[in-house]
């Protein structure tokens, strides 16, 4: 397994692209193709936490928050930002952010927050774009329960405070065959002329 394997997982539960515009997150430091050690999981990516990965030989921390918010000018340890980073590149070490991907998701932070505080008729507040993806397929209507079950499964269907959605239409399809289509069909089909030897 490499630090890939984890950010793909990661990235299910909270893709990148419902993060706010202002924030930073993915991989901030590190290489995606090192083979992974371990994973350290923290809230704040701070000095003592990189001396505890390194001691737990743990090559990649998933923080929430992330160290590099905004663009670093220099490395030269002044700040506990530049030497936490600089230890982290020193012993090979991959830092991963999570932050407002995972706030925007549907099953993140404030989620759980919302279920802790055992809230009733929970909304987003301000919805992210992008956050609800709308698949369309076609199927025999005898196949279509046993890929609603399938899409329910992997995750599909949840919008707001329910899941298990879907919308279903049966209809009949008309449909012709395009000339450009036919025209390639023909050629295909057309018989390869035989040679014959000439004779003398």
């Amino acid at each position: 397994m490499i630090v890939q394997d984890v950010i793909n997982h990661l990235e299910a539960l909270a893709p990148l692209s419902y993060a706010e515009d202002f924030d930073n997150v993915g991989l901030l430091v590190g290489d995606k193709t090192a083979k992974l050690t371990g994973v350290l999981v923290t809230l704040d990516t701070l000095e003592t936490v990189i001396d505890e990965a390194i001691s737990k030989k743990c090559n990649l921390i998933v923080s929430f928050h992330p160290i590099i918010f905004k663009g670093l000018k220099k490395l030269t340890g002044k700040t506990y930002v530049e030497r936490v980073v600089i230890k982290a590149i020193q012993h090979n070490i991959a830092i991963y952010s999570m932050h407002t991907a995972l706030d925007n998701t549907f099953q993140g932070v404030n989620n759980m927050i919302c279920n802790t505080l055992e809230l009733e008729n929970k909304q987003i507040l301000i919805p992210q774009n992008g956050t609800i993806k709308k698949l369309t397929t076609y199927v025999p209507k005898n196949e279509a329960d046993t890929l609603r079950t399938a899409l329910f499964n992997a995750g599909a269907g949840h919008i707001g405070n329910y899941d298990n959605c879907s919308f279903n239409v049966e209809g009949t399809a008309h449909l012709r065959v395009t000339m450009h289509r036919l025209q390639q069909l023909a050629i295909k089909e057309k018989p390869i002329p035989r040679l014959k030897p000439k004779l003398p």
